[in-house]
């Protein structure tokens, strides 16, 4: 795909336009629904039969009128513009925070240097790779939930799924834009495999195994938007201190947008579990089988699912202990959260760090330097913002009247990659066999039934002022609209 830019000294314009812009032509989504051979979880959404998805996919979106946020320039009043926009015609600009020309490099060996304009030669790989990671999730994100307006509970959600979606298609181009202006021929391949890849593809998948799983429903939406976005949060925090400029300006800018992102994800889980509760009152009971039965999803299916997504993103994190996070600290390549509210010397030379560690079957809390657990710093501090979701939601269960609670499961709870990867530990961080884990992971996990239920309550609803029966409405709608506005214009 040829990439078009138009350099301003402060912003980005325009990247690319067409419908190609994130593949939404119809091969493409075909090819994103019915998974090739070889694919993990090759299941379609389990509402609607392949044939029927393959059918009657809604192809049409590009022609209908979005009621998006776009951003128009990077002042104050430009970044949130709101008006119907054809998705073709969305503003996929790359836009950077303003320049500071004082700028000084926070934290590592470089400390009290001036930020870089260019790439320095003796980093040119490292960085290379951290943007090139960075973008591969971009449209992945996209990719994984491309089906979704298939079986969208209300326009205002079918609308606040577009809106991420043109968001982290800009996202990813903004990670082009730094690979094609500033490394050169081997920038641009790698931009170019940036496009060639595909959540799930059996030959070229995504980076991160967590954007090579499908999306199939709107529960699993939410849970993708208030766990796996705010890990990209931190994740752009973190970039955001880097000594490079370019890249730390790009995901200032970035960060503007993800906020809306975890809002997404934050209500939606919200509104499904003020739902269960509104249905379990109408039936009288907080029994599984009577809940169902009232269209609604129980509670112990949504903290299965929560179980699930957080397990899942924690390990975006990476190791506990890493010496690449170590070299990306010390180079001024990726900072900590917050880097310049965080009262140390920056540079971590004899700083410690504790860390929850594995050994002999136990888990155990050990101070670690501090230079090797930036990983694990950062998912600390996820943890902490995480809880905060879960307090709110816990708070709307207790004005309900319901004693039911949401947790977050332990750190070390259906981990893939760290120190517990392959140790079966319970939500509440227990270690224990095989045979255990085995015979209670359906307590803890979402089963294939669980999934099937959910899949079940997936109907289309495009109605103005109309949404599925198993989700409650928003409190309040988009840019001072009500709810129930038209922010998809089909007619």
């Amino acid at each position: 795909m040829c990439v078009a830019l138009a350099i301003d000294f402060k912003e980005i314009h325009v990247v690319s336009r067409g419908r190609d812009a994130l593949r939404m032509n119809r091969d493409y989504v075909d090819r994103i629904i019915v998974r090739q051979p070889g694919c993990r979880n090759t299941n379609p959404p389990v509402s609607l039969p392949v044939t029927a998805i393959s059918e009657n996919l809604p192809t049409d979106f590009n022609e209908k009128d979005i009621y998006l946020r776009t951003a128009v320039s990077v002042e104050k009043d430009g970044w949130a513009h709101f008006d119907y926009v054809q998705m073709p015609d969305y503003r996929w600009g790359i836009f950077l925070s303003k320049p500071n020309l004082d700028r000084k490099i926070l934290f590592g060996d470089h400390q009290g240097e001036p930020a870089w304009q260019d790439v320095p030669g003796e980093y040119r790989a490292p960085l290379r790779r951290l943007i090139v990671t960075q973008g591969d999730t971009e449209p992945a994100s996209v990719e994984q939930q491309r089906y979704l307006g298939v079986t969208c509970p209300s326009l205002y959600d079918l609308r606040n799924l577009f809106q991420i979606n043109v968001e982290e298609g800009r996202h990813l181009w903004a990670m082009v834009y730094l690979l094609h202006a500033y490394f050169g021929r081997d920038g641009r391949e790698e931009a170019e495999m940036l496009l060639e890849r595909h959540s799930g593809d059996a030959d070229k998948p995504r980076i991160l195994g967590a954007f090579n799983e499908p999306t199939p429903d709107w529960l699993s939406y939410y849970m993708f938007t208030y766990f796996t976005d705010r890990d990209g949060k931190y994740q752009l925090a973190a970039l955001a201190e880097s000594g490079f400029d370019p890249l730390a300006r790009t995901c200032q800018f970035m960060l503007t947008e993800e906020a809306h992102h975890m809002f997404v994800g934050e209500t939606g889980i919200m509104r499904v579990a003020q739902r269960t509760c509104e249905v379990m009152k109408e039936v009288q009971s907080e029994d599984l089988p009577a809940v169902r039965g009232g269209g609604a999803v129980d509670l112990d299916t949504i903290q299965k699912y929560i179980n699930l997504h957080y397990s899942v993103s924690l390990d975006l994190f990476g190791q506990e202990i890493s010496t690449n996070a170590a070299t990306y600290f010390n180079s001024g390549l990726k900072g900590r959260y917050l880097e310049s509210r965080i009262d140390d010397d920056h540079r971590l030379t004899d700083s410690l760090w504790p860390v929850h560690l594995l050994q002999d079957g136990r888990i155990v809390l050990e101070h670690r330097a501090a230079l090797n657990t930036v990983n694990e710093r950062l998912r600390d501090d996820y943890i902490v913002d995480s809880q905060r979701g879960v307090d709110r939601w816990n708070g709307m269960l207790d004005a309900q009247g319901v004693d039911f609670r949401f947790t977050l499961p332990h750190r070390f709870f259906n981990r893939h990659i760290g120190t517990s990867a392959g140790t079966n530990v319970t939500p509440g961080g227990t270690v224990i066999t095989e045979d255990k884990w085995s015979a209670q992971r359906r307590n803890w996990l979402p089963t294939e039934e669980d999934q099937t239920f959910v899949g079940s309550l997936m109907n289309r609803v495009t109605e103005p002022g109309k949404i599925a029966a198993w989700i409650a409405p928003p409190v309040r709608g988009i840019d001072g609209k009500p709810w129930g506005y038209a922010y998809v214009r089909f007619n």
